[in-house]
């Protein structure tokens, strides 16, 4: 817990915080406590069990699953007890790691199974065109099969971390890129990705930072100390700012620091694919989009690997003008290569997870799952045992 009080200072200001959770028995209170506000700022630790011990406790972890928000009211008091001030809001119990081969939600390994999520409407581009329609998208990645987005070249808005947090959606969270490698774009990078950091760094469902995508804005990284040092401080940077979650300093390839090594690979054959995959020994020497995996220098641990993103398959009504990474001639073709492409990755051993390319289709983009008017354009029950890796019947 971490409070500023604005004002001329007060020696007898108190800070009252209560957190409870709705549970099958109703209310359980976690904290009631009353603190001194010294300096005009209150840091305290809130010890609460280990949720992993037994049932009751596990109850409060939050996850896709079981998406447990603990409710929050903030008072600041006077002498005499009275309220000058006061604020609720939410937060959560929940841990994320990586560890070695594998992605730790709340302690135990987790299976990602993501979708890239560009969040345009046809209506009013990057502006949703309304609270339900953030709610709608959340509640649409879940109905697919996906437990999580990565939210791709835009800092969502805060309502739609709402639903996320609210509904049970993980997010990674990625930062735009800027077109250029310059000392300007330097500066406005580091200074907006940190205020999106302290503004969304308590939505539970947020699991990574990614500061940088396929090299974009350090588009010479094998040969450029300048931008690989570039790329390094802004994955310390993230770190810094927030130590709980995992760092992808530069999805796709050419990684220089990262938690997890995040591959981009649009090759639309399944057999492929799975080959490319089957040996970890090989995984290194795989060149996505001609790139180099891992810059020299960055010398390999313990991360693990993720298909950050792969598929692109378009289908469109209309074909004029769209574009895709491979093209399915009607719905059934549509099913039918994602069912063969989910199927091969599932059956890779060494990838803590995927995230399908894409959502929903987005201008010339007809590579989504979804129209860009939210229609599936197969069958949302056939979408969803496929994405969990189930038998599905394509009709």
């Amino acid at each position: 817990l971490r409070a500023r009080i604005d004002g001329a200072a007060r020696d007898e200001l108190r800070l009252r915080v209560r957190l409870s959770a709705a549970t099958r028995g109703g209310e359980r209170v976690l904290a009631d406590d009353v603190y001194r506000v010294e300096a005009g700022e209150v840091a305290r630790d809130l010890g609460l069990v280990d949720p992993g011990l037994d049932a009751a406790r596990a109850a409060l972890a939050w996850s896709p699953s079981s998406p447990t928000l603990i409710d929050a009211q903030v008072e600041l008091l006077d002498a005499r007890g009275d309220v000058l001030d006061s604020v609720r809001s939410y937060t959560a119990l929940r841990s994320v790691a990586v560890e070695r081969d594998a992605f730790l939600l709340n302690g135990r390994p987790y299976q990602l199974r993501m979708v890239l999520d560009q969040g345009y409407w046809p209506e009013s581009g990057l502006t949703s065109s309304s609270d339900d329609a953030l709610r709608r998208d959340v509640e649409l990645a879940k109905a697919m099969g996906f437990n999580g987005v990565r939210k791709h070249q835009k800092i969502e808005d805060p309502r739609y971390l709402y639903w996320a947090d609210r509904l049970g959606l993980l997010v990674w969270d990625e930062m735009p890129s800027a077109y250029r490698f310059a000392p300007e774009a330097m500066r406005r990078l580091s200074r907006e990705w940190t205020a999106a950091i302290e503004r969304d760094v308590s939505h539970p469902c947020i699991v990574a930072w990614v500061p940088f995508n396929e090299s974009w804005g350090a588009p010479d990284l094998p040969a450029s100390p300048r931008q690989r040092a570039y790329v390094r401080a802004m994955y310390e940077l993230t770190n810094a700012l927030d130590a709980s979650r995992p760092v992808i300093g530069n999805d796709g390839w050419e990684h220089v620091a990262s938690d997890i090594i995040g591959i981009h690979d649009y090759d639309n054959d399944a057999s492929t694919l799975e080959a490319r995959y089957a040996e970890a020994a090989r995984i290194e020497d795989v060149r996505p989009g001609g790139r180099r995996l891992l810059v020299d220098g960055f010398e390999r641990g313990e991360q693990p690997y993720m298909l950050t993103e792969f598929g692109g398959v378009a289908y469109a009504r209309d074909e004029s003008g769209t574009w895709g990474y491979a093209r399915a001639r009607t719905a059934k073709d549509l099913a039918g290569r994602y069912e063969a492409l989910l199927g091969a990755v599932h059956r890779s051993p060494h990838f803590i997870g995927f995230c399908y390319t894409q959502f929903a289709d987005t201008y010339q983009e007809a590579n989504g799952l979804l129209f860009a008017d939210r229609t599936p354009k197969f069958p949302l029950d056939e979408m969803k045992a496929i994405t969990r890796g189930q038998r599905a019947r394509v009709a």
